[in-house]
């Protein structure tokens, strides 16, 4: 556990220093985010915050070389991680080249199309998938394949999507990749095997990329991460599920002194926590391609009425409206892993409470306030 804290570490100073270069390359090359209509920033910002969050990707990993334990993992471990960040650096060229010169939509999604096709074609991708009832069931490489990329480009899609307010997409990512960390690090403990596995440092050094990126993005936000940074956060939070998908034939799981046989969404969930992490932006995905095409529009269309801007329209702040989206994504994505690696009542009682103070805070605070402005 200490290495990986020092991944994390790593990871986030590195990010946090080299958004100061960042900043100045995407200034002096003109990649900066002027003030369009749907936008909330009312100054032009500079991109790039991607990049610097890449370097802190990379710097976690190749630390982890040389650490004492992580040192020791299976070549595969470092195989599949190394094959992601490679798939990383190359979406996240296709975001710097969005930055710079605004690719049409077909381009960039070809782009994400091949990040995710050499992450399949190098070994990280479905090959089977823990069912409860049935066992291990082997997907033929057509299924594997197909599944894979949907995994991947729709987990880019959906932070690409969310990424609309100061310190949104890095939040939420970074608060799912520490809940990811402790569902595979805690799942390899309980059955026995290395803890170094590529799950747990990818999602290490994904996480202290994120909050090494924050103070530099958080409202007021000083930089932002572009298209560079948002695509290549969505693709590792994918690769890191993909490498843990089928690891494990059984599931035990130790809990306190008692070791029990965990129920049927344990198995599921290294293939739904990308799913279950980016509920929100996922249904704000599908929620806008439907909205669009109602009016005729293409999917791809902007426009001003994402969740996040809705939160604004009901009388929250942006710094608010951020706090409740990271509550939200926190409660889902560790709310999967408490209720599929914990069984009691104390679990529901956390989680019932967490959910109760985030509605409160979504619905109810912004009629208090308006009350409490009204003249008598």
């Amino acid at each position: 556990m200490r290495e990986y804290l020092l991944v994390f570490l790593v990871a986030a100073v590195v990010s946090y220093l080299l958004c100061v270069f960042a900043r100045e390359l995407a200034t002096r090359s003109g990649a900066v985010a002027a003030v369009r209509d749907r936008d909330v920033h009312a100054a032009p910002i500079p991109y790039f915050g991607g990049v610097a969050m890449l370097g802190g990707l990379g710097a976690g990993f190749l630390v982890a070389r040389h650490l004492p334990f992580l040192s020791t993992a299976q070549d595969a471990t470092f195989h599949d991680a190394e094959i992601v960040l490679i798939a990383g650096a190359m979406i996240c060229l296709v975001g710097v080249l969005d930055d710079l010169i605004e690719l049409d939509a077909l381009t960039k999604f070809g782009g994400q199309l091949a990040a995710a096709g050499f992450m399949v074609l190098n070994g990280v991708q479905f090959y089977s998938l823990t069912l409860p009832g049935v066992g291990q069931f082997s997907l033929d490489p057509t299924q594997a394949v197909i599944l894979s990329m949907l995994l991947i480009v729709g987990t880019v899609n959906a932070v690409n999507f969310v990424d609309g307010l100061d310190g949104l997409a890095s939040g939420m990512v970074g608060i799912g990749a520490v809940a990811f960390f402790a569902f595979s690090y805690k799942l390899a403990d309980a059955n026995g095997e290395t803890l170094a596995i590529t799950a747990a440092l990818l999602c290490a050094a994904l996480g202290g990329a994120c909050l090494g990126f924050l103070p530099h993005n958080y409202v007021p936000a000083r930089i932002f991460m572009g298209d560079s940074g948002s695509m290549l956060l969505g693709l590792v939070l994918s690769g890191s599920a993909l490498s843990l998908t089928g690891q494990f034939a059984t599931v035990n799981v130790t809990n306190g002194s008692n070791s029990n046989q965990v129920g049927g969404l344990v198995f599921l969930l290294p293939l739904f926590l990308p799913v279950s992490i980016l509920i929100v932006p996922i249904a704000d995905l599908v929620l806008a391609v439907v909205r669009r095409t109602r009016r005729g529009q293409a999917f791809y269309h902007p426009d001003k009425e994402h969740l996040h801007h809705r939160l604004l329209e009901i009388g929250h702040s942006q710094r608010r409206a951020v706090l409740i989206m990271w509550l939200w994504a926190g409660l889902v994505s560790f709310g999967s892993v408490l209720a599929s690696l914990y069984a009691g009542p104390v679990v529901w009682v956390v989680l019932a409470v967490w959910a109760l103070l985030t509605i409160a805070l979504t619905f109810v605070v912004p009629r208090l306030r308006r009350s409490e402005t009204v003249p008598a």
